[in-house]
């Protein structure tokens, strides 16, 4: 498999200054082996903090189920559901699943009309505000909702994306499309 790398910049929160970083058209190996190595031990140790300070645990991550792994062996090979990925530093920061067939656009003057459906998108447990008093990268999700908005330009579904997005994003997805960079489209 060739992957595509395209270099963006990610925002390193402890110096405030743009750091290099890779967005991959694909979740490989090394991105599952930093799920494994890297992300799961951070998030378990989240949210045994989270324990400890008595929050609900219907406040925890919503996607601390999820299981990459198996959520790729279980798409590889399908080119409808092309995955991307953001590598920092030598790890991976962020992860995304999109889906280019299964869904069609909902809206009254859309309706019908093809788009690039983001199936799974997640941020590594250190760049998440509400796992660690100080992230270390800002702008995983941004690049990664880029790239699905890239894609459907790529495909002819004219930018058009959708997403279902997990409660707690909710705050997050409404700044993109409501307030911050993407409000244009």
């Amino acid at each position: 498999m060739t992957v595509r790398v395209r270099q963006v910049h990610l925002l390193n929160v402890e110096r405030c200054q743009p750091e290099p970083a890779e967005l991959w058209d694909a979740v490989t190996e090394q991105q599952l082996t930093d799920w494994e190595n890297e992300w799961v031990p951070e998030l378990l140790k989240a949210i045994e903090r989270l324990e400890r300070e008595g929050i609900e645990s219907r406040h925890w991550p919503q996607s601390s189920h999820w299981n990459w792994r198996k959520k790729v062996e279980a798409l590889r090979g399908m080119l409808a559901s092309p995955g991307f990925s953001i590598v920092c530093d030598g790890l991976t920061q962020g992860m995304m699943i999109v889906d280019t067939v299964k869904k069609r656009c909902r809206i009254d003057n859309q309706k019908g009309k093809p788009l690039v459906y983001v199936e799974f998108v997640e941020n590594a447990p250190w760049n998440r505000r509400e796992l660690c008093d100080s992230p270390r990268y800002r702008g995983v999700g941004s690049i990664l909702m880029r790239a699905a908005i890239e894609l459907s330009v790529e495909s002819e579904f004219g930018g058009r994306i959708g997403l279902h997005s997990l409660s707690q994003a909710h705050d997050f997805y409404a700044y993109l499309w409501h307030d911050g960079p993407w409000r244009r489209f």
